[in-house]
């Protein structure tokens, strides 16, 4: 059950990402991401509080209990980012790799069963998934947010492994996204590509 080859496609992606914020300045910092109303600091911010949930997520679960991602839920979140944006930029990078290397110091340390304890997914309230499940949502996390950054990282670098896994659960997820009758006319030609609404 030990999630290997997502394990190292996470580390691969926090090397890629390191890589790419490495002497990043202020003024880089405070430019816009490609996320509305959030800056590159922002959205690092948000990627080292999640490397944060993912930790107190398994941790917790290895002591038998549940948690929500984010203390507070999605207003402790917000706040947290919000909290954290306008940093330095040689706080936020630092932040964000001493949150990452916590990340895969304990999925290198985790014991085997512990993959399969429960963790509550991101909304409580749809249930929970097993421990595992978590490397594949920082991987997504880390890939889809390094191109958010608008910092010369595009989806065509993306791990084609990452994509074989994501792509059937984007594509499924469509016709909420779009409405069927819409998606379908797309598809065959008879119609412009549908609005999309936002993923979550």
């Amino acid at each position: 059950m030990v999630p290997a080859d997502e394990i190292e496609g996470v580390r691969a992606a926090h090397a890629r990402l390191h890589e790419t914020v490495a002497g990043l300045d202020d003024a880089t910092a405070r430019q816009p991401s490609r996320l509305p109303g959030w800056s590159v600091g922002h959205v690092l911010t948000h990627l080292a509080r999640n490397a944060d949930s993912v930790v107190r997520r398994l941790a917790e679960a290895v002591d038998g209990r549940l948690i929500e991602q984010y203390a507070g839920g999605d207003a402790g979140r917000a706040a947290a980012i919000e909290a954290g944006a306008g940093r330095p930029a040689e706080a936020l990078v630092a932040d964000l790799t001493s949150a990452d290397d916590a990340v895969e110091r304990l999925f290198a340390t985790l014991p085997a069963q512990a993959w399969e304890l429960p963790v509550l997914r991101s909304d409580p309230a749809a249930g929970t998934v097993p421990a595992a499940r978590l490397v594949y949502s920082r991987w997504r996390e880390v890939e889809v947010h390094h191109v958010d950054l608008g910092l010369g990282y595009e989806p065509d670098r993306w791990p084609y492994g990452l994509i074989e896994r994501m792509l059937p659960d984007l594509l499924a997820g469509l016709p909420d996204r779009a409405g069927p009758a819409a998606l379908a006319a797309w598809a065959l030609g008879r119609a412009p590509a549908p609005r999309l609404a936002p993923w979550e």
